[in-house]
């Protein structure tokens, strides 16, 4: 299951408390977007032990500022994060974020 997060503080707690996760900046308004979160969501339901959350830019613009700043990622959106200890792994964005990409990354992340 896909979680939403909203908030820095819902984020920072991630980061404290899960070991590895994906992370999705998603546009709610974007075709590409869309696709994206499509293919993020086969992905999820098929690994289901690896936790998986995003964020609405346009509900959440300031957290998606804050790990582009963090993590020193230029924002993106579409955006996929993969997130192990605390630090961000892999990342892909638009047409680039597919079943296979998200799942060939966990492998190369274990």
């Amino acid at each position: 299951m896909i979680k939403k997060v909203d908030t820095t503080e819902q984020f920072n707690q991630l980061l404290k408390e899960e070991e590895k996760f994906y992370f999705l900046k998603h546009s709610l308004t974007c075709p590409i977007s869309h696709a994206a979160y499509k293919e993020y969501e086969k992905f999820a339901a098929e690994h289901q032990e690896l936790s998986s959350y995003y964020l609405a830019v346009q509900d959440s613009r300031p957290l998606s500022n804050e790990i582009a700043d963090t993590f020193q990622i230029q924002h993106e959106s579409p955006q996929a994060i993969l997130f192990s200890n605390g630090k961000a792994v892999w990342n892909a964005s638009h047409w680039k974020i597919t079943k296979k990409t998200l799942t060939n990354a966990l492998s190369e992340n274990e």
